[in-house]
């Protein structure tokens, strides 16, 4: 594949190594090796811990007007392959996006029940030849639908978990929750922490992370409203523990439903087979070329399906 980009500029790879063309600013230094760790360090962004290792195992290499670097090594999956379909968003040699399904969580939960998207990916990749570690980058709830990214190689990692804890990659999400959502209600800033009475829930709580969910935009529906929803932080259950505490919580929710003010819709029990929550865009930028990419995944049909019952419409 050869690509262009502002960050890390044409490239080409060849099996393991990256080829790389960056041009005056290394063929007209006087000291080239110094412009490539430069180039490396402050235009490529390359980790410095992954640039030490190159340098010390010789993954760095300058040949005529060339720059080859060692990104692409052969690594086990860690992880088992299990051979099911799984829908691929976007893929290149640094990144793949999934679309995760409802009812699968992204990785094994020590258990050793369960198909999880990462046996998913490790099949997908198997299927292409390659021999890649599976690493994800983020998780969505086990019911929640939406797109995964993951990394491919040890750079893309180390960038795209940096961009995480930096903020700079975008989530945006639909949820269709219970009640009208008052026009005033675009920001919710509240800090979250566990629950004492249930292991597995979580609750706005003064001793918890902070927690900042921003409501981007929303659809009035019949005794419901349909928001999208950007989050800030990626504490667990924010969106549902949210939502919740501000009267709202997701239809079909049935951890967060309970005793929800304003709701709306007859009692709390779901009338949807799990919580109404999607990931409807993911917007980050390529580790090697800088390039924004907004990866995009279409409303799942049993969303589609909820939005028209509860806006009047009816399927045939």
């Amino acid at each position: 594949m050869s690509l262009e980009g502002a960050g890390g500029g044409r490239w080409t790879r060849r099996g393991e190594w990256l080829e790389a063309t960056p041009g005056k600013v290394i063929t007209g230094a006087e000291d080239k090796e110094a412009a490539i760790d430069k180039w490396l360090l402050e235009t490529v962004r390359m980790p410095e811990k992954l640039h030490v290792r190159l340098r010390r195992e010789g993954g760095i290499q300058w040949k005529g007007d060339r720059l080859r670097l060692a990104l692409f090594p052969e690594k086990e999956a860690g992880i088992e392959p299990i051979w099911e379909e799984v829908q691929v968003l976007h893929e290149d040699d640094f990144c793949l996006v999934v679309h995760k399904p409802a009812g699968v969580a992204v990785h094994p939960d020590g258990s050793g029940k369960g198909v999880t998207l990462d046996h998913l990916v490790a099949a997908h990749y198997a299927s292409t030849g390659e021999s890649i570690a599976v690493r994800h980058i983020h998780r969505l709830d086990k019911d929640t639908t939406g797109p995964v990214l993951y990394a491919k190689n040890e750079f893309a990692q180390l960038v795209l978990d940096e961009e995480m804890r930096e903020k700079t990659i975008s989530r945006l999400y639909v949820a269709i929750v219970k009640g009208k959502v008052s026009p005033g209600l675009k920001v919710i800033d509240q800090p979250i922490g566990r629950d004492r009475h249930h292991a597995a829930r979580r609750r706005v709580s003064p001793g918890g992370q902070q927690a900042l969910t921003r409501i981007v935009g929303r659809e009035p529906l019949n005794e419901a409203t349909l928001l999208h929803v950007q989050l800030e932080t990626g504490r667990t259950h924010q969106i549902r523990v949210h939502l919740s505490h501000a009267g709202h919580p997701l239809i079909g929710d049935e951890l967060y439903g309970e005793g929800g003010a304003g709701t709306g819709i007859g009692t709390n029990k779901p009338e949807f087979g799990r919580q109404a929550l999607h990931g409807e865009s993911l917007t980050f930028r390529h580790p090697w070329s800088g390039e924004k990419l907004e990866i995009i995944d279409p409303l799942p049909d049993d969303m589609e399906r909820l939005r028209d019952q509860l806006s009047g419409k009816s399927h045939s």
